[in-house]
């Protein structure tokens, strides 16, 4: 008998469906939380003695254990029991001294690696099962999704498949791939599912702008975060955040329903994983999570919760544009000003309420992101930025005008009281 313990996002159950495909009947799967993965091998190993049932073979996708049952599946090797752990995450390398563990984030050709395409691989290594186009097809989708590498490519499929993983039940779900995986004629979505998939397309993009508008943003440690509480659409939410917010180092998505943070970054220079695990987390590069633990809730829940919600970026400008080397106008909170600009000699600057920064910036970019992450500015709307250029010309025009003196008619008398002066 085989047994297989994965994660319960996609790529997870993308395993347990390959196992279905490869083993039928042969094989009991079981789908686990992070945290539930431990209890799920713990009661396996007190249940089954190596000696009683030598032909059995327990496989963990996607996810790892603990170090006390990382320690007993060593021991229950050595006994004689068959082990194989397959994972992607970089936080699971030290399982690679195991004979019985298989960690790679990279495939041999340089993509990114999912949990799904390496026991895809694992499985047709070993024989146990046959390559086919449809299946290609759908390991490939989940491994886009999973490493996100699907926005890069526009592969909208990807996202619709996963889209569809959390419309409907997990068995269902696990129902229609493997019959589908069965079909030579490549992987597609039916009628029906194209039809529930354009109407979440919709409630996304609803729920998306809603969620724009609640946005915080605060220092947590030396990263620039921006956080905000979301039950849904992790993935797709993080990308819209992280995409109209570069200068945030990583978006933060608390769901405090099941107690989990997700974070997420857009930048090569920030590493989420490692974040994550200063939080006993772990995950990807530019993917990765945590529980909600004291003191996460501390530092992204408790201390940030006064704060007021990002203000949006005003989008419909025709004269306050970004990147105008005449100048361009952000505002930020009481009612304060900041006026970016380009020197003649190139180099650009900020004045904050008409008083100079101490600061200059080579790019409008750089100079973007300085006022944004310090100051919180958004861009000042069209009607406000003339505004400000009429009160710069009227003050202007008020300390440059010459006294005014009015014309006079002189009389004779008049004149000689001037000469006199004179």
């Amino acid at each position: 008998m085989f047994y297989l313990y994965s994660h319960n996002d996609l790529d997870g159950v993308g395993c347990g469906i390959l196992a279905k495909c490869a083993f039928g009947e042969k094989v009991d799967v079981r789908y686990n939380s992070v945290s539930g993965i431990n209890i799920q091998v713990d009661k396996y190993l007190n249940k089954i003695a190596a000696q009683a049932r030598p032909e059995d073979k327990l496989y963990i996708t996607d996810l790892t254990v603990n170090s006390e049952l990382e320690l007993r599946l060593e021991e229950y090797v050595k006994s004689g029991g068959s082990v194989q752990l397959i994972d992607h995450h970089k936080t699971a390398d030290h399982f690679n001294h195991y004979s019985w563990a298989q960690v790679n984030v990279f495939h041999k050709n340089g993509s990114l690696s999912s949990a799904t395409s390496l026991f895809y691989d694992y499985l047709i290594k070993h024989d146990m099962l046959a390559r086919t186009d449809t299946m290609d097809q759908f390991v490939e989708l989940v491994r886009l999704y999973d490493t996100w590498e699907w926005e890069a490519e526009n592969k909208l499929q990807a996202k619709r498949l996963n889209d569809l993983f959390y419309m409907i039940s997990l068995d269902e779900f696990e129902a229609k791939m493997v019959e589908r995986l069965q079909n030579p004629q490549g992987f597609f979505f039916d009628e029906f599912e194209e039809k529930i998939l354009d109407m979440e397309e919709d409630k996304i993009e609803r729920y998306i702008r809603r969620k724009k508008r609640e946005i915080i943003q605060t220092f947590i440690g030396e990263e620039c975060v921006g956080i905000v509480y979301a039950e849904s659409y992790h993935s797709e939410l993080a990308s819209e955040l992280g995409s109209s917010n570069p200068h945030l180092d990583y978006i933060a998505i608390l769901n405090m329903g099941n107690r989990k943070m997700s974070l997420r970054t857009i930048h090569d220079h920030i590493d989420v994983s490692a974040i994550a695990m200063r939080f006993n987390g772990g995950g990807h590069a530019k993917a990765a999570g945590c529980t909600l633990s004291h003191e996460v809730f501390k530092l992204f829940v408790e201390q940030p919760f006064e704060l007021e919600p990002m203000r949006a970026d005003a989008f419909r400008n025709q004269f306050n544009v970004k990147g105008s080397e005449t100048g361009v106008l952000y505002e930020s909170w009481g009612d304060d000003q900041i006026f970016v600009y380009m020197t003649k000699h190139g180099q650009w600057l900020a004045e904050w309420n008409n008083e100079p920064l101490s600061f200059q910036f080579p790019t409008f970019e750089e100079a973007e992101r300085h006022i944004k992450r310090n100051y919180g500015a958004w861009l000042a709307r069209d009607e406000v930025y003339v505004s400000m250029l009429s009160n710069k010309v009227r003050e202007i025009r008020t300390e440059s005008k010459p006294e005014y003196i009015p014309e006079h008619d002189f009389s004779e008398n008049e004149d000689e009281r001037v000469l006199d002066d004179i």
